[in-house]
């Protein structure tokens, strides 16, 4: 994937799509605990997961997308556009948090209470004012809520590092990774409330968000030859290999697989302050994933991958409903019944659900764009339809 501002011409990487519609639908499953169709997801054999997925392409797409609107429109305007795009994402997450407060609480209020401690709402009942406030300010945040405030903080400081970028990619990547290294060695996190610290550092992800734009920018361009040599693609390979190793030694307890100092190295996962070696993980899946799924492969364009497709296009709407609906699944398996048909049911269902909201939200907004050149305003609308 290494589109620049000049590229864009030449339309979209549904790569891009495929990748982030299958984010959507892993951390949909990662969400319900004791899912045994989750053990699908990359979280179970690799370093990095879903939302380091998520990150990375998020980066990519901004910077692809208000890069073109800076150098056309101005400095000014593109960055105004890029926090118009925040003010639509902190709407997102307030109507999620409301939506998903007040299911929690719901079904609590029946018979259920010991879901307020567990999905983290419990402030909701005992602090009404307080907690209503700090989750205006992001602060605070319910069980797997986590995610849009960090992209909400990401894209706010995106403008002047997009500005920078556009004009010295490197060095706005070397200043990325020196605030990384430098939340990791001082501990730099946001507050949370009522304690704590985010469960996703923003200081060490924008990062991975940086990185993401960089190739955007023509970085990735730069070294194509380089990443894409068979001795890189190799490298990825064993590392990809050796990562997918040590979690399962960690998941399965097993000490016969790796030396139990060698493991420890990597248990706990640090995944609030991003782990330099999710970071590698990732770079390593995503070379490898590039290599083996070449952007002009016509199975992007066939019908077997459509949903995956749709739905990274439409992936604000998507993330909203599949975090909601993992609720919703956890409630299901926890109540009524665990077994493995139930759970490969809610699975089903709710990805099911996802893709038509998805499908959904793609026929809508056709509906608004006029004929023929609607046709291409709605591509361009499609790129930011998505969360990144």
């Amino acid at each position: 994937m290494t589109i620049t501002a000049d590229k864009a011409t030449k339309g979209r990487d549904l790569r891009l799509d495929l990748f982030r519609g299958l984010a959507n639908w892993a951390i949909f499953l990662d969400h319900i605990p004791n899912n045994a169709v989750a053990w699908l997801t990359t979280r179970n054999y690799g370093f990095s997961d879903a939302a380091d997925i998520f990150v990375f392409i998020s980066g990519y797409t901004a910077a692809f997308v208000y890069s073109r609107r800076m150098a056309r429109q101005g400095v000014l305007a593109g960055a105004a556009l890029l926090l118009r795009r925040v003010w639509q994402l902190y709407v997102a997450h307030i109507l999620l948090f409301v939506f998903y407060a007040v299911a929690i609480g719901f079904i609590a209020q029946r018979g259920h209470s010991h879901l307020l401690d567990e999905f983290n709402v419990k402030w909701l009942i005992e602090q009404p004012v307080a907690t209503l406030t700090q989750g205006l300010a992001l602060k605070f945040k319910p069980l797997n809520l986590d995610v849009l405030p960090l992209y909400i903080v990401l894209m706010a400081g995106f403008p002047p590092l997009l500005a920078v970028m556009m004009r010295h990619p490197d060095s706005a990547l070397a200043a990325s990774a020196g605030v990384y290294l430098a939340s990791r060695w001082f501990g730099l996190n946001l507050p949370a409330w009522p304690s704590g610290e985010w469960y996703f550092n923003p200081f060490a992800w924008q990062f991975l968000f940086t990185i993401g734009a960089w190739v955007a920018m023509g970085g990735g361009e730069r070294v194509k030859s380089l990443v894409m040599s068979k001795l890189m693609v190799s490298i990825s390979l064993i590392y990809l290999i050796f990562a997918m190793v040590v979690t399962l030694a960690v998941r399965f307890a097993s000490t016969w697989m790796l030396p139990s100092g060698l493991v420890d190295l990597f248990d706990p996962n640090d995944k609030t302050n991003l782990a330099p070696y999710r970071v590698l993980h990732l770079l390593a899946l995503m070379i490898v994933l590039v290599r083996i799924v070449p952007e002009d492969w016509d199975v992007l364009r066939s019908d077997a991958l459509r949903p995956l497709i749709v739905c990274g296009q439409r992936s604000l709407e998507v993330f909203c409903v599949g975090i909601f609906l993992s609720f919703v699944g956890h409630f299901i398996l926890e109540m009524y019944s665990n077994a493995l048909i139930a759970q490969i049911a809610v699975s089903v269902i709710g990805i099911s659900v996802m893709t038509a909201v998805a499908f959904y939200r793609t026929w809508s907004r056709a509906l608004d764009a006029p004929a023929p050149a609607g046709k291409a305003s709605a591509g361009n609308r499609a790129t930011q339809g998505g969360i990144g």
